[in-house]
């Protein structure tokens, strides 16, 4: 039995940690919830017991013996508390940007790199949401074919901007100016996550392509990306584009996936079996469909990818780490 904290708890991914914890019946002893000045004092229920959420300061977490902290509270509050936890004994599995490319700290989808946990210093980093599904889609197809080139294109939900993103959608609709998006989200679309840089690109666009590259230990990777925010509520799709090392058929692509951990196949055009955001919302896989040869290039395939992105994109993926960490 293990003493666990949640760093962020009163949030959105915070509040689907402790509903996947209670689901998956972590093997936990004590449960610490930590959140701002402001949320302190308030309770929430894990397995039929209110936990009294504690503020988030240096006495509160000294006094405590933790063995993981699952921190979803931004980069800021990681930067400042990952290395307080870890110093006290706690590996820190941390779903912000704040981490994920520091060159000393892993960056781990469980499906994927598993191994790569052993070389953690007290601090694991989640990736981002739209690279988690993403690479898990692409395992079974670099360990079989290999991939040369990689065009990642994104739907991604509202959600993915916090409870104020969900707020944009609902109030756009009413005209309501809004206050998370730059632009109305409400029967729209956005090609701008995150900031711009100055390469033109978006920093959520940089987070896939690096990410992916540092996930799969491999710099030749070519990458290029471009992420958009959709109308929709939870779940992020993604077109991604592939030039593969070697020759395929698109049966043995198939049978690639079949049986892959964290993989479920939607693939039946004739009978209209393809994965939908609202399909996939409030399920643990990654469902990928309208597998077909991209007859532009030589070895070239085109993949659908859907996912829920506060589930295995965020809490999902933490949490698999987490019961990686306990096994090892």
């Amino acid at each position: 039995m293990f003493n666990l904290a949640i760093v962020g708890a009163t949030g959105m991914v915070g509040r689907k940690f402790i509903d996947i914890l209670a689901e998956r019946n972590f093997p936990i002893k004590e449960i610490y919830l930590f959140a701002s000045k402001k949320s302190a004092g308030s309770t929430i229920n894990f397995k039929n017991k209110d936990i009294i959420v504690e503020e988030l300061k240096e006495d509160n977490i000294k006094s405590k013996h933790i063995d993981i902290a699952l921190f979803s509270a931004g980069g800021d509050i990681s930067l400042k508390f990952a290395p307080l936890f870890a110093d006290h004994g706690a590996v820190v599995i941390d779903n912000s940007s704040a981490w994920r490319m520091d060159p000393t700290v892993p960056l781990v989808v469980p499906e994927v790199n598993p191994e790569d946990i052993k070389w953690n210093k007290g601090i694991i980093a989640n990736p981002n949401c739209s690279t988690i599904q993403a690479v898990v889609a692409l395992k079974p197809v670099y360990d079989k074919f290999g991939i040369k080139r990689i065009i990642y294109s994104t739907y991604q939900a509202v959600s993915g901007a916090g409870v104020q993103g969900i707020k944009d959608l609902e109030n756009g609709y009413k005209g309501d100016i809004p206050k998370k998006f730059t632009k109305q989200i409400s029967g729209n679309l956005l090609p701008h996550i995150d900031v711009f840089l100055e390469n033109g690109y978006t920093k959520e666009e940089m987070k896939m392509i690096e990410e992916t590259k540092k996930i799969f230990h491999d710099e030749n990777l070519k990458i290029t990306a471009t992420t958009v925010r959709v109308p929709v509520y939870y779940g992020h799709s993604e077109s991604i584009n592939l030039e593969l090392e070697s020759s395929f058929e698109i049966e043995d692509l198939k049978e690639s996936f079949k049986g892959f951990p964290g993989i479920t196949l939607m693939d039946d055009i004739d009978n209209l079996q393809y994965p939908t955001p609202l399909e996939c919302e409030g399920k643990d896989d990654v469902f990928i469909g309208r597998i077909r040869r991209d007859f532009s290039i030589e070895n070239g395939v085109n993949l659908w990818v859907v996912a829920d992105n506060i589930r295995k994109g965020a809490a999902l993926n933490a949490i698999q780490i987490a019961e990686l960490l306990i096994k090892k």
